[in-house]
């Protein structure tokens, strides 16, 4: 008797260690920037800007000295009421916006049409100033893109389409609006989808190494989607996951069966 409750001993064992070494993981698998000590400062990521693509929400505002003579170049506001309201000065008022077209171009009032797709924001402030400057003595252009968004997938603790105001966002940043990776997320393939040029591209970042600081994919465009996919740990987990449990349970009652036996022949 004794040998069958010292085998089933080695049996629990056995199984504990084999839990406890599936559900380790090695600081390589989980610590961000690991040879970041061993890089070199760089001096061109500030000079990052995103471009102007077909679809995006444009929000363009011309000022000046005399605020009378830039009312031909800005869109008229429009007051948006509910079904309820008859009084339509109560209605919250909100500036019209250019919508990009599939050429990237957009309707712009005096000047006609303008190509701007493919373009920084700097780039186009640059071009409707020069072109107003013929009309009005130093403009102001306003410029903002509206609809700049972003999308975080998979194993991170709040998924979900993030709004960007600043037009202008880091992956760690986004991750970090995801409020970070969970434990099982598997940090050295993260999947970045992004279209160029009409072509939807598949590209895979590695951010436990920091040379990733210096890739295309460190800074996001509007659209990205960003998809963190499980680590082996999850999928092994999810696979045997509600079996494990009873197994345990089973060795368990088991155990403390052969347990009583042992003591009650004693």
């Amino acid at each position: 008797m004794k040998l069958i409750f010292s085998f089933y001993i080695k049996i629990a064992v056995v199984l504990s260690l084999l839990f406890l070494f599936n559900a380790c993981a090695s600081k390589q698998d989980i610590v961000y920037y690991q040879n970041i000590d061993g890089m070199s400062s760089q001096q061109n990521a500030n000079s990052y800007e995103i471009k102007i693509r077909p679809d995006d929400l444009l929000s363009i505002i011309v000022s000046a000295e005399d605020p009378e003579i830039t009312i031909p170049f800005n869109l008229r506001t429009v007051s948006m009421v509910s079904p309820s309201r008859q009084d339509i000065s109560r209605g919250q008022e909100t500036m019209q916006l250019y919508l990009v077209d599939s050429n990237g171009n957009i309707e712009f009032p005096v000047l006609g049409k303008l190509n701007v797709g493919g373009y920084s924001r700097t780039d186009v402030q640059k071009m409707l100033h020069d072109k107003i400057a013929v009309y009005i003595k130093n403009p102001i252009i306003n410029f903002r893109i509206m609809n700049f968004k972003i999308s975080v997938q998979g194993e991170v603790t709040v998924p979900g389409t993030y709004t960007v105001s600043s037009e202008r966002i880091t992956l760690i940043e986004a991750l970090a609006m995801a409020k970070d990776l969970t434990i099982y997320g598997k940090r050295d393939n993260i999947l970045i989808i992004r279209e160029v040029d009409g072509v939807k591209t598949y590209n895979r970042v590695d951010i436990t190494k920091a040379d990733f600081i210096n890739s295309p994919f460190y800074y996001l465009v509007q659209n990205d989607v960003i998809y963190v996919e499980p680590n082996k740990n999850k999928i092994n987990g999810a696979a045997v996951g509600p079996n494990t449990g009873v197994l345990i349970s089973i060795t368990s009652l088991i155990i403390t069966i052969i347990t009583l036996i042992v003591t009650s022949s004693n």
